[in-house]
């Protein structure tokens, strides 16, 4: 059983940087560090140094050491958006702040999120240039406003950055945002591509509205409190005939059997208590709230995840995972959708006056 624990991990991949956009070296933690002297053990020593710096202690004036995410949570930054918070759990975040530091561990809890890269940039990347009647060679999708919701430490935020598009990151735990923060500082050309914030999708709704071409929500859907209240958000910040793109969890037998007793329980894929199948959603149950909040729904298309190799692909059935891609209504539609329903209104007060 080792043996093949190993197997498994070793398959898992994630997307690297281009050579020709990481400096020969760095200097992370006051300790130098040569990424391409690294060979086969750069994730191991940049993850060693991440999870150093991420708990390392910090002296204050008292002379009293605390744990450096404590200091954090209790400053107050100037400006910072407060919110309701109505999609947020906080039962979720708490078992996320636990896993903050490990989100670049390509072999630890998230080797599946990783190695899920594979075929969900591919499907944003392919989706939005059959949509585009031109496009820059190597930047696919330059030009692009995009929003990461729940972007955790950064794993599709960065290559939606390296393919062009300015990205907004968000996620309500500051330990993630600043473990995404870290991690993009390696690469000088995302420094000038994402931005990531200490907030919810209710804070840019306040304050950002109708501005992202594409909002991405991957394995976000199944973590939130109230998935009606999240997709009328989508609403807010997407432009008109703007794109959705959603990655989750069926509510089927078959998602409980593989998501969460041999995923959690048995193989150990995630750590146990990630998910909740009673938060699991169908996709027609999603089709119907996205088509009732004015969106249109594109495609559907099944994921399956095999732990022996570690990797994604797709398949016919959405029994367990699938990815969706979603249209908000151009302003045209929105428009005869409001005359619509002004006539409909219309002729139900004339049957009522006529009664």
């Amino acid at each position: 059983m080792e043996g093949w624990a190993r197997s498994s991990l070793r398959g898992a991949r994630r997307l690297w940087a281009p050579r020709t956009h990481v400096a020969r070296s760095r200097t992370v933690c006051r300790r130098p560090l040569n990424l391409w002297a690294l060979s086969g053990n750069h994730n191991s020593q940049l993850h060693q140094i991440f999870q150093e710096s991420f708990c390392m202690n910090v002296q204050l004036n008292y002379g009293v050491l605390v744990n450096l995410p404590k200091v954090r949570n209790k400053m107050s930054l100037p400006g910072q958006p407060y919110s309701t918070w109505q999609t947020v759990d906080p039962e979720e975040m708490k078992k996320f702040r636990l896993l903050a530091h490990k989100w670049w561990d390509e072999y630890g809890e998230y080797a599946a999120l990783h190695s899920m890269n594979d075929i969900r940039v591919p499907f944003i990347r392919d989706t939005i240039l059959n949509m585009k009647n031109d496009h820059q060679l190597g930047s696919p999708l330059f030009s692009m406003k995009i929003l990461d919701v729940g972007c955790g430490g950064g794993l599709l935020t960065e290559p939606l950055g390296r393919l062009g598009a300015s990205v907004t990151g968000i996620d309500p735990l500051e330990e993630n945002i600043w473990t995404a923060e870290q991690h993009k500082s390696f690469d000088p050309v995302l420094t000038k591509r994402i931005q990531y914030r200490t907030c919810t999708l209710e804070d840019i709704v306040e304050e950002e509205s109708e501005k992202f071409d594409i909002v991405v929500a991957s394995e976000v859907v199944e973590h939130v409190a109230d998935v009606e209240k999240l997709i009328r958000c989508f609403g807010e910040v997407l432009k008109p005939a703007g794109s959705l793109f959603i990655t989750t969890i069926n509510k089927t037998q078959l998602s409980y059997v593989f998501g969460i007793m041999v995923a959690e329980r048995l193989l150990g894929i995630v750590p146990p208590g990630t998910h909740d199948w009673e938060k699991f959603i169908a996709p027609e149950e999603l089709e119907r709230l996205l088509e009732s909040n004015g969106f249109s729904v594109k495609a559907v298309k099944g994921m399956l995840y095999n732990p022996l190799f570690g990797s994604w692909s797709w398949i016919g059935s959405t029994s367990i995972n699938y990815a969706l891609h979603a249209m908000k209504a151009s302003m045209q539609e929105q428009l005869d959708l409001k005359e619509a329903s002004t006539e409909h209104q219309q002729a139900e007060a004339n049957f009522r006056t006529a009664s």
